[in-house]
């Protein structure tokens, strides 16, 4: 525990009165750990978040059963010690970690595992109401869990389902502690209780997160004495803040800025590649983009070579579709990047009938793996009004555009920037391109693209468990969403952050969540 915690705030504002006078003389707090984050969290609630942003910090506070192995998406035991997959792949059984506590005293164990998930899945459930739940659906095969012992629970599917122990690792499968949630209830987002290797102290709204080391972390205790999380959304702030001293980590670096910290011994850039997609929804129910045409269009106009080498500075690759490169066993190398092509986008506009098209661009100022998304839809928007296009651009902060684009595009806008870091090639597009993702359905499909056959693929991919057959099943996902061009395809981002020459162990995770518990600092 932090010795006298809420000191910390004075400590901070100390620092960063001091770095705008001398920035030799700034400095964090001793053995505290200071995140200058992208935005504010939403919620700190891992069955509720959906945000990168949010989960950064909640992989610090919790821990789920298994998890993905330092720097890789391999599954390690977390607090499940190992566990047994029936020969059908119907049914899991995990023997526990004894002796586990979460922050708040109360016992981690089968009863407490079997109430995290049953509050997803369990409409019935007496805390039902603390969500919605929009990754829920991440255990949607999930039949039963019984609590065979108070060390054992076993889960019990309706069907063979591949992702199911990605599933597990990822942030959405992160255990709270159910008399937490007991006593806060819909309000428990702002009050988490894990038993990770960090425990929440106080969240003051748009100024910080503090979580204090957990001395009985079951994995050994953090080094570290604190994390401190502050929300930055103007990345240009961000950057200062870590010239000046004032963060000790610098998240999601601006591309012109790398360069400058890579040549400066004061610091360090750190960098990692995963499954990052950044597109650009197009609304395909109403408006131009229900012609295929027009969204192939749009695909032909924007320079997407110019936006990853220009303005992203080579911090990421160009997109060929929903399927990223990371996961190389399902990615289909035979689909190639819409080309730069204006007078192709010139004659399928033509053919639409939609020369000259008045659109609606919603934008972000920042967000989850985002990169530069204005001088992007800048960028995008000028490309497309060398076309024939009218673009307007509404810009919004992150939590409210989020608020504004996940229930769907009808009646708001044509178009979105969006970006998605995932753990298995089975979530970006089950999540964002079936028919019954559709928002009203609780998915995030708020460009409406629909096709059966798509449709279908999922579904079989899902349950098949030979990895040769389900990779081929994603490489016909992407063909075939290539050539209906539900999103403008831009970029996989190769994430970076920045740390203080002080900051040792520190390592980016290709799931992209931000593990500290290894950190240290001089």
């Amino acid at each position: 525990m932090i010795r006298n915690w809420k000191g910390l705030a004075p400590l901070l504002l100390a620092a960063t009165a001091l770095a705008l006078v001398s920035p030799a003389m700034a400095q964090t707090p001793p053995n505290v750990l200071v995140i200058g984050q992208i935005a504010e969290p939403a919620s700190l609630d891992p069955h509720v978040s959906t945000a990168s942003n949010d989960f950064r910090i909640a992989v610090n506070i919790y821990d789920g059963l298994v998890r993905n192995a330092p720097g890789t998406l391999e599954i390690e035991p977390a607090l499940a010690t190992d566990w047994t997959i029936s020969e059908d792949g119907l049914e899991y059984t995990f023997n526990l970690r004894e002796g586990v506590t979460f922050h708040d005293g109360t016992p981690f164990n089968a009863e407490a595992v079997k109430f995290n998930f049953d509050r997803m899945l369990k409409e019935d459930h007496p805390y039902a109401s603390t969500g919605p739940f929009p990754l829920a659906f991440f255990f949607s095969s999930v039949k039963d869990i019984e609590a065979v012992d108070d060390l054992t629970v076993k889960f019990t599917l309706n069907e063979p389902f591949a992702p199911f122990m990605s599933n597990l690792a990822s942030p959405t499968g992160l255990i709270v502690s159910p008399a937490a949630v007991a006593q806060y209830g819909a309000d428990y987002g702002r009050h988490p209780v894990g038993t990770g290797p960090f425990k929440f102290e106080e969240w003051q709204s748009n100024t910080s997160v503090v979580a204090s080391r957990n001395d009985a972390y079951w994995d050994g205790a953090p080094s570290l004495e604190a994390v401190i999380f502050r929300p930055i959304t103007d990345a240009n702030t961000r950057v200062a803040e870590m010239l000046s001293g004032g963060i000790d980590v610098l998240l999601e670096t601006p591309p012109d800025n790398v360069a400058q910290f890579r040549n400066d011994a004061n610091f360090q850039v750190v960098e990692a590649t995963g499954p990052h997609v950044w597109y650009v929804m197009l609304n395909a129910k109403d408006g131009p983009f229900a012609d295929k045409r027009v969204r192939q269009a749009v695909n032909y106009a924007v320079n997407k070579e110019s936006l990853v080498n220009d303005v992203l500075q080579g911090t990421a690759d160009v997109s060929a579709g929903p399927i990223p490169p990371a996961f190389n066993w399902a990615y289909n190398e035979d689909v190639q990047p819409y080309p730069y092509d204006p007078a192709k986008a010139k004659e399928l506009l033509a053919e639409a009938g939609a020369e000259g098209a008045s659109l609606t661009f919603l934008v972000t100022e920042g967000g989850s793996g985002m990169l530069d998304p204005v001088p992007m839809g800048t960028a995008i928007q000028a490309d497309l009004a060398a076309v024939g296009l009218k673009v307007e651009i509404k810009t919004y902060e992150w939590n409210t555009f989020l608020s504004e684009v996940n229930p769907g595009l009808e009646g708001k806008g044509d178009m979105a920037e969006m970006a998605w870091m995932t753990s298995d090639p089975d979530t970006l597009p089950f999540l964002t391109l079936r028919t019954a993702a559709f928002p009203a359905e609780g998915g995030f499909n708020s460009s409406y693209y629909s096709n059966p056959e798509v449709d279908a693929l999922l579904d079989q991919a899902r349950i098949s468990t030979d990895p040769e057959e389900r990779g081929a099943l994603y490489k016909q996902v992407q063909a075939i969403t290539h050539e209906d061009a539900p999103w403008l395809f831009v970029a996989n981002w190769k994430q970076n952050a920045v740390v203080t020459s002080a900051v040792g162990d520190f390592e980016l995770q290709p799931d992209f969540s931000l593990v500290l518990r290894d950190v240290t600092k001089q």
